[in-house]
């Protein structure tokens, strides 16, 4: 007779309370060895509290937490890694200005900066390559690299601390397909050896691939337990949000091939590799950049913001030909080039600034524009229902989601004629994405051309008017209509031939 899987965690009626705030409410839960357990949930809905828990980083105001079978208290994240319940969190804990060497043995058991273990660095580096990370260099400063390169360092670094239960929390959130099947392959056979999973995540393609069970929260309790595939997508976003969305994407208007032109690339190139790239984007449409990770798309971004040196073609605005060699050049009203970047902690918001101030770094130094009226970002604010105590609460202790939400706001009281962004909607939840959907749509329906860098393959089938995909540096395949399939954006990014869409 088959016996019940052995829980490795279990939680018994843990709450979790700051203040009058109840983040976790009378919560029992538990995941077993050699199980892959999803946990889904809008921000705020308690799923990083219930990490910190299972981590050490917090403890619960009232209940128990078991480790196999045993009452314990998890003081500390030391403590829990001695238990063999490593985390790696959405908000990487690596060390900027160490190497990935020295982040990679930061908290291996006895060893310190100076004192290496050959063994635990020996490890790492294999489960770095089998990621396909083997190309970073161990002896680069991590702030060299790019947020997906130190997203699969610190996958590396939790595997190898040989845990019995790895937590993720949106561990592949930076990655692109090909890497993340390859994240996805090591976590299988690391659970097929007996190693409980624990992983946080937004998409759910990803759950459907590897979860063999599925828990669901929302307003710190938990919802319910299910095996993955009981229920189909609807069903879950419902008991995510307690309502029903019948369609995650606002309704997709005509494709307007005729629409006017507002910015052209021509044979355009930058420094890093850029080469021959022709865009164009028109008034009214989201124009979408994919690809695999480092194919040059996020430079096509900062190109054109003014963050690289242009080596050849031209940018012609509204029939012009301009020049755009710095940020301020791209904020110029007679240009008005706004770009929301990929990492919104270290490169779009000053987290210990407040709400208030950091709506109003985007229009420093714009002629003409009232940095310090709160009016003019009102608008936006109440459009993407941003969730916050008061204007002066530093951006810091908003929610991911918020702090995204503040990140883009900035930009629109400036009403730019381009805006660029950076994958807006990684690592947040359904509802605020919708929301983001929303307004990127309501900007384009107000007149706004889009420029929206996204891994995300729905967003450019349900979202962008049209696709650009991109391989070693150059736009491969341009996607339109019929042709904006998975499939055909999946083959693109392979350069591989494909049924739609024109070669470049």
């Amino acid at each position: 007779m088959a016996t019940s899987p052995s829980p490795i965690v279990r939680l018994e009626g843990v709450t979790k309370r700051y203040g009058a705030t109840v983040a976790l409410d009378g919560v029992n839960f538990d995941c077993n060895a050699g199980e892959i357990h999803a946990v889904l949930g809008e921000n705020g809905a308690g799923k990083s509290t219930l990490m910190k828990i299972i981590a050490g980083v917090i403890q619960p105001t009232e209940g128990v937490v078991h480790v196999d079978g045993e009452p314990v208290a998890l003081r500390s994240p030391r403590e829990a890694v001695s238990r063999g319940l490593v985390c790696m969190f959405q908000e990487l804990s690596l060390i900027p200005d160490l190497t990935v060497r020295e982040n990679l043995m930061l908290g291996a058991p006895g060893t310190g900066l100076g004192r290496l273990s050959g063994r635990t660095l020996t490890v790492a580096c294999d489960l770095l390559a089998r990621i396909d990370g083997g190309h970073i260099p161990m002896r680069a400063r991590l702030a060299d690299l790019s947020l997906a390169e130190r997203q699969q360092v610190e996958i590396a670094k939790a595997l190898a601390r040989e845990p019995r239960l790895l937590i993720l929390d949106e561990a592949t959130s930076a990655l692109n397909a090909s890497v993340v099947e390859k994240v996805f392959t090591v976590i299988r056979e690391e659970s097929a050896r007996g190693i409980g999973v624990l992983f946080i995540s937004h998409r759910f393609h990803e759950i459907e691939a590897l979860a063999d069970r599925v828990s669901v929260f929302r307003n710190g309790r938990h919802v319910e337990t299910f095996d993955n595939g009981a229920y189909d997508y609807p069903a879950i976003i419902n008991k995510m949000v307690g309502q029903k969305i019948d369609d995650l994407f606002p309704a997709k208007p005509e494709a307007k091939p005729d629409a006017e032109v507002v910015l052209r690339l021509d044979g355009f190139g930058w420094e890093d590799g850029l080469k021959d790239v022709s865009i164009t984007l028109r008034k009214g449409c989201i124009t979408g950049l994919g690809g695999l990770d480092g194919q040059g798309q996020a430079r096509v971004l900062q190109g054109l913001f003014g963050l690289l040196r242009k080596t050849e073609g031209d940018i012609v605005l509204d029939g012009r030909e301009i020049q755009i060699a710095s940020p301020k050049d791209a904020k110029r009203p007679d240009i008005s080039i706004a770009l929301v970047p990929e990492d919104r902690k270290t490169e779009a918001l000053v987290l210990q600034q407040s709400i208030a101030a950091n709506m109003q770094l985007a229009a420093l130094g714009v002629d003409g524009v009232p940095a310090s009226d709160p009016v003019l970002y009102r608008p936006y604010i109440d459009a993407l229902q941003l969730k916050y105590a008061s204007l002066d609460q530093p951006v810091g202790q908003l929610s991911g989601g918020n702090q995204q939400k503040v990140a883009l706001t900035k930009w629109l009281a400036l009403k730019p004629r381009c805006l660029l962004l950076a994958d807006p909607t990684r690592g947040i939840d359904v509802k605020t994405k919708t929301q983001i959907y929303e307004l990127l749509r309501r900007l384009a329906d107000e007149g706004t051309a889009i420029l929206l860098l996204s891994t995300d393959y729905e967003e450019f089938i349900h979202l962008c008017d049209e696709t650009h995909i991109f391989y070693d540096g150059r736009v491969v395949r341009h996607l339109q209509g019929d042709a904006v399939t998975a499939e055909n954006i999946l083959a693109a990014t392979l350069n591989l031939p494909a049924q739609g869409g024109t070669h470049a």
